[in-house]
């Protein structure tokens, strides 16, 4: 059961971690063509949420591979959780398919949950 945990967190982590790199690094106007979402947000809200993408899945990996502050990688997986909770209103605000983001944070939610109780 661990093996299958760490591959679910391992892809996870590297969702989270291109989506954060993407959004933190380039700058908003050039994302509009792909991510019309990026119309509600400003640009250091756009940054914020690659920042705090790129860190979720940091916090998904570096804690539980470590053993340093192993507690820390639930908690990361259910904050992405709450992330795309947010997402999932945006995107159903602007009327736009919400499905990734509903699939992403359940998925994160199994995470969090395999990790509380078989971590």
């Amino acid at each position: 059961m661990i093996i299958a945990l760490w591959i679910a967190t391992v892809l996870l982590a590297l969702v989270f971690l291109m989506a954060g790199v993407v959004k933190s690094t380039t700058p908003r106007e050039k994302l509009l063509p792909k991510m019309a979402y990026m119309e509600d947000l400003s640009d250091g809200q756009a940054r914020a949420v690659g920042v705090l993408e790129f860190l979720g899945a940091l916090g998904l990996i570096l804690p539980a591979a470590t053993g340093i502050l192993p507690w820390l990688t639930p908690v990361a997986a259910f904050a992405l959780t709450i992330t795309m909770a947010v997402a999932t209103a945006l995107h159903v605000r602007r009327r736009e398919s919400f499905v990734p983001s509903v699939a992403l944070g359940a998925f994160s939610l199994v995470v969090g949950l395999g990790w509380v109780f078989f971590g």
